[in-house]
């Protein structure tokens, strides 16, 4: 079975994670945390990184940083993971899910300023595939209306936009680094804060609302509860399964590339036949090789795709279901505008196998049956 799936290992994590216990301080915030978040800010250039406990909480995290209040309203793509509406829920606010461009499958730039209202508070682009949205415009309409921009770059680590960074761009970023990311701590992400005034206020954030990273940079001489706040603090010991990955993370990020590129070496040629379509990459995006995926001519052939693949045991999966057609996501928001690609994009994607680890053979199993799929289907269509 070529799986879809393998997290990354480097072959350091355990050594590592023996290291954080043998130095009884497993409970976060000790070397390896401070190590991870002192490698992102070097690496990306944002003022403060804070690894969290997942990706999620680190969207939690932002949307209470930008001061939501009830009935105040944030423009979101519809083709998403749940955690990137239900952080805004949390903070009390009204989701407008707007369309996404079929090129991408990010958020369409030029649909947000209609969806924009006197409530409107926060955009939340969303990289998919690691493929950055289209920021300068995105920003412009942000500055013109006053509004905070949380990049979801959840898929998008050591991915970057005219040379800036995902998730330095708006005025927070989170990051992801679930099992199934280009870097994994098992569960865990971090939040990127560009602007150094809401850095005590998200330290406060994470420590449960006490001023604890102050007292442990001897600013206080004890610490209390000042604030409302949670506990996203990771452990130590995901931090040091991490740590491994971030030391690797530019051979890392080649082995994926190289995965990409023989991936559309192999069936760009065939899209170009007309067969599927395959991912595209917008002038002045880097992107980091997160997923390739082909998109099917509709939903009967993506299902039918999915099954013929699983009897040659290969592991293909669709990705994420609409959000505004979900219960919650009609109990919490609303759709801007004509659904024109979300609901018609997302039935046709399926995701190939794709991972850190995944060898040529692999990779030839997989593009051997996906030409096998096609072949059959264009002859069927001929008869």
């Amino acid at each position: 079975m070529v799986e879809f799936n393998i997290p990354p290992y480097t072959g350091r994590e355990m050594a590592y994670m023996a290291e954080a216990v043998a130095s009884h301080r497993i409970c976060g915030d000790g070397a390896f945390t401070k190590k991870c978040a002192e490698w992102l800010e070097r690496r990306f250039g944002t003022a403060k990184a804070l690894l969290t406990t997942s990706g999620t909480t680190a969207l939690d995290m932002a949307a209470l940083l930008c001061g939501l209040e009830p009935g105040d309203e944030v423009i979101l793509p519809s083709y998403t993971f749940s955690s990137t509406a239900t952080a805004f829920v949390l903070a009390g606010a009204k989701l407008v899910f707007t369309d996404i461009r079929p090129d991408t499958m990010n958020l369409d730039e030029r649909k947000i300023e209609d969806a924009v209202t006197d409530r409107t508070r926060v955009v939340v682009p969303v990289h998919y595939a690691g493929v950055a949205c289209e920021m300068d415009a995105i920003l412009a309409v942000a500055e013109k209306h006053g509004l905070k921009v949380v990049e979801d770059a959840a898929q998008g680590v050591m991915s970057s936009w005219h040379g800036r960074p995902l998730g330095t761009i708006g005025d927070f970023g989170a990051y992801s680094f679930h099992e199934t990311k280009n870097f994994s701590m098992g569960e865990g992400g971090a939040l990127l804060i560009r602007d150094p005034k809401y850095i005590e206020r998200a330290e406060i954030l994470r420590e449960k609302g006490t001023n604890r990273s102050r007292f442990f940079r001897g600013q206080v001489d004890k610490y209390t509860w000042v604030d409302f706040g949670d506990s996203y603090l990771p452990s130590e010991l995901n931090a040091a399964y991490l740590w491994a990955q971030l030391e690797a993370a530019d051979e890392m990020n080649a082995r994926r590339l190289a995965a990409w590129n023989r991936y559309d070496a192999a069936f760009r040629p065939l899209a170009e036949e007309g067969r599927f379509e395959v991912p595209h990459i917008p002038e002045g995006c880097v992107h980091n090789a997160h997923m390739y995926y082909l998109k099917c001519r509709d939903l009967a052939e993506r299902t039918a795709f999915i099954a013929f693949m699983k009897d040659r045991g290969v592991q293909c999966v669709f990705h994420y279901i609409p959000l505004h057609s979900s219960p919650a996501g009609l109990k919490y928001g609303r759709f801007h505008g004509e659904d024109e690609f979300t609901t018609r994009e997302s039935e046709r994607l399926v995701r190939l196998p794709m991972y850190d680890s995944i060898t040529a053979e692999d990779q030839a199993r997989v593009t051997e049956g996906v030409r096998a799929f096609f072949d059959q289907s264009e002859s069927g269509r001929r008869k």
